[in-house]
């Protein structure tokens, strides 16, 4: 049989389709479902809450960094779907030493992103429901980005947490859906993947939009405050400091469709 091999250089030999998965990723969870996989569900984080009529369904097995990896056990799941970044390796270890199957995902561009629709596609055996997904999404990829690249793109910073302010750098997805849609993340040439920055620093790149998304830290109306006293910013002089949904920025799977048609026109308003 054919295999794949996840993001940690694991094959996954594919065979009947799992019955019982546990997702340990809250955008993971809603592409599942979007495939049709709802039922097969069995346990997912405490932070999975969409679709909502779905996870509260469900049996909650902690955080994402701090699961309950005995809950994970006694659900006999013949599927857990983990992250690079978001769980823990040790973890991972442990429910496969347990003979668990555990798929470990890392998308880390929106090309990337499409391509998990994919594998979790081939690795569920609903190939033909992430075929449809993929032949409305890949077009739409393509097109957002044929239209970026036709226009100066926009410099963004993009916060995500606050004091002290973080943001995100050039090997993340945050920054590969901004470059998509036509923007330029100020912080392109920091080497860290989530930088700690001061607001000098910031109005200093003068950028010509702020975003502040309500994830993983929830930005408000007040922290917008935070900005006032460099006037001269480009962002701020044009009252373009925006409060946004963090999902479409993060999330992977059916995130992506709205991403695209949103965030293009959100970076140039």
């Amino acid at each position: 049989m054919a295999a794949l091999v996840d993001a940690s250089g694991v094959e996954w030999a594919l065979g009947r389709p799992p019955r019982r998965i546990v997702s340990l990723i809250p955008s993971t969870t809603e592409t599942l479902c979007a495939l049709g996989l709802a039922d097969a569900l069995v346990g997912v984080t405490a932070y999975c809450r969409e679709p909502a009529e779905v996870t509260r369904t469900k049996t909650k097995i902690g955080g994402e960094k701090d699961p309950d990896l005995e809950a994970i056990r006694a659900l006999a799941p013949d599927l857990v779907v983990a992250n690079v970044e978001e769980n823990v390796r040790e973890h991972i270890e442990r429910l496969r030493a347990w003979a668990i199957p555990v798929w470990v995902t890392y998308p880390r561009t929106v090309a990337d992103g499409l391509r998990l629709i994919r594998e979790l596609g081939e690795v569920t055996g609903t190939r033909r429901r992430a075929d449809a997904m993929l032949g409305e999404l890949a077009p739409l990829y393509e097109r957002v980005r044929a239209a970026a690249a036709a226009q100066p793109p926009v410099d963004v910073f993009y916060a995500i947490w606050r004091d002290p302010y973080m943001t995100v750098g050039a090997d993340t997805y945050v920054h590969d859906m901004l470059a998509v849609c036509g923007g330029r993340n100020v912080f392109d040439d920091r080497p860290e993947r989530y930088p700690t920055v001061t607001l000098d620093e910031v109005a200093a790149r003068r950028p010509g939009v702020i975003l502040l998304p309500d994830e993983p830290f929830r930005f408000r109306r007040v922290h917008a405050k935070d900005f006032e006293r460099y006037a001269d910013v480009p962002a701020v002089r044009d009252g373009r400091i925006r409060l946004v949904d963090g999902k479409p920025f993060s999330w992977h799977g059916p995130r992506i469709a709205q991403a695209l048609r949103t965030i293009p026109a959100l970076l140039r308003a």
